[in-house]
């Protein structure tokens, strides 16, 4: 591909920076040439700036007005933002890429469902916790019925700014909806926990999953199921290299309390890679990596469409 897609990023916080810093030096397809705020001292627009980037706290109509417009824009603001901005970039012929919890387009985990691009001009990224777990969950799903999967997403206090504190309703109701429709379990449920701990804590996961009794015992299908999220963790290494599993599965036989269901848990830990963020903030840095992957992915299939 010899032409890459110019893209903006709307939100100059923590994530929007992390998320210029992956562009400008991991992605092979995708050229950030604006950035754009409300507010004229934000440390991210005057560090945009020094990186070339052309950068206005005008907000989003002064990006819909520009010429030459971009082809993607990364949405990194607030849930309630990207539902206000949403139709502007739609009438603007702009493909956006939502890291909000706004679940304006469908939800998109590139380890889960990237092929899904080609005809969808908005995607959502889910949650920093949807990223970790959906693929998870539609790993075991992949291999038998998940009647229940429940999510426990921990991440240090410090790595969660004022846009996650804002968002922790539409976090959770985004996140238990992508379980099931991404995920594929039949019910979801999620619990954050914003942990102060010092020294901060990397961001991890439990995921428990219900499954038919035969999956609590013993055998062939324990080890299908272990191989599935084995792969899983492998695809999304990828992309998140500090994405991991702390454990093997853990497998319980059927109990009569859990409604005759065997269960499965899974621990993951996210460290991450640092480009502006502390190690710490791994619950940032997975939603910027797959907001990336995501992007090298479209442009991918925007080239072959035209081609």
């Amino acid at each position: 591909m010899s032409q890459k897609l110019k893209a903006a990023i709307v939100g100059p916080g923590n994530i929007g920076t992390d998320l210029l810093i992956k562009l400008l030096n991991n992605s092979h397809h995708i050229e950030p040439i604006y950035m754009v705020g409300v507010d004229p001292a934000s440390d991210g627009l005057k560090r945009a700036a020094a990186l070339g980037l052309t950068v206005s706290a005008e907000g989003v109509d002064w990006l819909v007005a520009q010429d030459p417009k971009p082809d993607l824009v990364f949405e990194a603001t607030s849930a309630a933002a990207h539902a206000s901005n949403a139709p502007k970039y739609r009438a603007a012929g702009i493909r956006a890429i939502d890291l909000t919890p706004a679940a304006v387009g469908p939800y998109l985990c590139p380890a889960v469902n990237l092929d899904a691009l080609q005809a969808v001009d908005n995607v959502n990224m889910i949650t920093c916790g949807g990223q970790a777990t959906t693929p998870i969950v539609h790993a075991v799903s992949s291999v038998v019925d998940v009647e229940y999967a429940e999510v426990i997403s921990s991440i240090s206090s410090k790595s969660a700014g004022p846009g996650t504190r804002a968002n922790i309703d539409e976090f959770i109701d985004t996140t238990q909806h992508a379980l099931v429709e991404l995920g594929g379990a039949k019910k979801g449920k999620v619990v954050l926990v914003l942990n102060p701990v010092e020294p901060p804590m990397l961001m991890r996961n439990t995921v428990y999953c219900a499954l038919p009794a035969a999956a609590g015992e013993p055998g062939a299908l324990q080890d299908r199921i272990t191989a599935a999220i084995e792969e899983r963790v492998a695809e999304v290494q990828a992309y998140v290299p500090g994405y991991q599993l702390t454990a093997q599965p853990q497998f319980d036989q059927a109990r009569e309390d859990w409604n005759g269901w065997a269960r499965v848990t899974i621990l993951i830990q996210v460290r991450g890679a640092a480009d502006y963020l502390p190690e710490y903030a791994g619950n940032l840095d997975i939603i910027t990596s797959a907001a990336v992957a995501t992007a090298d992915k479209y442009a991918e299939l925007l080239a072959l469409s035209a081609s």
